[in-house]
């Protein structure tokens, strides 16, 4: 029999379930993890880490590998879709001195990181979850491949289409936003007569946006389009894009805009989905983590740095109160539930206020974010990049919003 207060299963081996699984074995957990595919991989894709993810990641020592990585962008700007005026423009350098807190990253390296990080007998590829059964004292589980294991809780990080969060509430289809993303990557040899700042830059325009950043040292430049668009009819949430589809949505668009889309040779596109906030995680010894229960929009940069604050909080949680894991799995709940909820909430707003078509509303945003006004700029998005996801563990904090009832 397994020791109940101290062996974690981990179900997905993403950004979030690995983040877990360092922050619980640094905390002295026996902890493994378990993934579908049979090679870690991720598709061309950028992540941004903001200052709330970054500081968890250097207490798991990984400062030195983020500085070699990443790319600190000196700078956040949004920009006019046709003209390129800039409407908004915000430093985010760090001080002479100081670590960087803002990283724009490439996905693969950020995992590759994490899965460097743990002792290769703790991740076992080519596991699909098929069943579990909580026994009280333990969780036995099987997969697909015949393999069964035993642990005293289970985790649920296996993303949006999760099995553990089906298995734990029931089955039910994440509903399709009305947006889709093309990404890519291009060597930014090929943008040099752009002279591209060290910047993130969004571009603002009617019905879709524009988002483009340096990765791997600057050596390439990630793009998303994120685009409105009323049916999602592929038979998965990802697939080949076509670089003419992407081009041809921008048709009108500042040439800065379309010269990164031409320059690339590979996109892949995104259905963009998600579910409304549950009303709770955990059943018993078992519960979910990062998309597997909030799934977020990228539309406010907070997907994986929720995830990475959801592993912090709980690896501190279960180190105060192993000993009753039902209870200490229900106190994670509470502290992370609240603030989760209000961050999707707002980045799923945030769609809407992107994409105003020119008009009134549009001249009023753009005012407003002249001013430095806006309830979405930096400034005001203090309360998320601040929180403490180990310190709310001490504290109850709940990492809410001043204004938050």
């Amino acid at each position: 029999m397994v020791q109940t207060n101290t062996s974690v299963a981990i179900i997905g081996g993403g950004i979030g379930g690995l983040a877990a699984a360092v922050s619980l074995l640094q905390a002295g957990f026996d902890v493994h993890v378990y993934e579908q595919v049979r090679a870690p991989r991720e598709v061309g894709a950028g992540i941004v880490l903001t200052p709330n993810a970054t500081r968890l990641l250097y207490r798991l020592g990984f400062r030195a590998k983020l500085e070699t990585l990443g790319v600190a962008p000196l700078a956040w700007r949004q920009r006019r879709w046709d003209d390129g005026s800039t409407l908004m423009f915000t430093p985010v350098a760090a001080s002479p001195g100081e670590p960087a807190t803002f990283y724009t990253s490439h996905r693969a390296d950020v995992l590759s990181m994490l899965i460097e990080s743990l002792p290769t007998e703790r991740l076992h590829l080519a596991h699909r979850l098929a069943g579990f059964t909580d026994w009280g004292d333990c969780v036995e589980m099987q997969f697909g491949n015949g393999a069964q294991t035993e642990a005293g809780m289970v985790i649920g990080a296996d993303g949006i289409h999760s099995t553990v969060r089906g298995l734990l509430f029931g089955a039910e289809r994440p509903r399709f936003t009305g947006c889709v993303a093309y990404r890519g990557l291009v060597p930014a040899g090929h943008l040099s007569g752009l002279d591209l700042p060290t910047e993130s830059q969004l571009w603002l325009g009617p019905g879709k946006h524009f988002v483009h950043y340096p990765v791997q040292d600057a050596r390439l430049v990630n793009f998303v389009c994120l685009i409105e668009r009323d049916t999602w009819t592929k038979e998965s949430w990802i697939e080949p894009g076509d670089v003419a589809d992407a081009l041809a949505a921008y048709a009108g668009w500042h040439a800065q805009v379309r010269s990164i889309i031409s320059a690339v040779n590979e996109t892949f596109v995104w259905g963009l989905f998600d579910r409304p906030p549950l009303l709770r995680w955990s059943v018993g010894r078992v519960t979910l983590l990062g998309n597997a229960c909030h799934p977020m929009l990228p539309f406010m940069a907070q997907g994986a740095a929720q995830a990475i604050e959801d592993a912090a909080t709980l690896a501190a949680v279960l180190a105060q109160s192993a000993a009753d894991v039902p209870q200490a799995l229900r106190r994670y709940e509470s502290l992370r539930l609240p603030r989760t909820a209000r961050i999707q909430t707002i980045a799923a707003s945030n769609k809407m206020r992107n994409h105003l078509p020119d008009g009134p509303q549009q001249r009023e945003r753009d005012a407003r974010m002249a001013s430095g006004a806006a309830d979405w700029s930096i400034g005001a998005s203090t309360w998320i990049y601040e929180h403490d996801a180990v310190a709310a563990a001490e504290t109850g904090s709940l990492g809410l919003p001043p204004d938050a009832d």
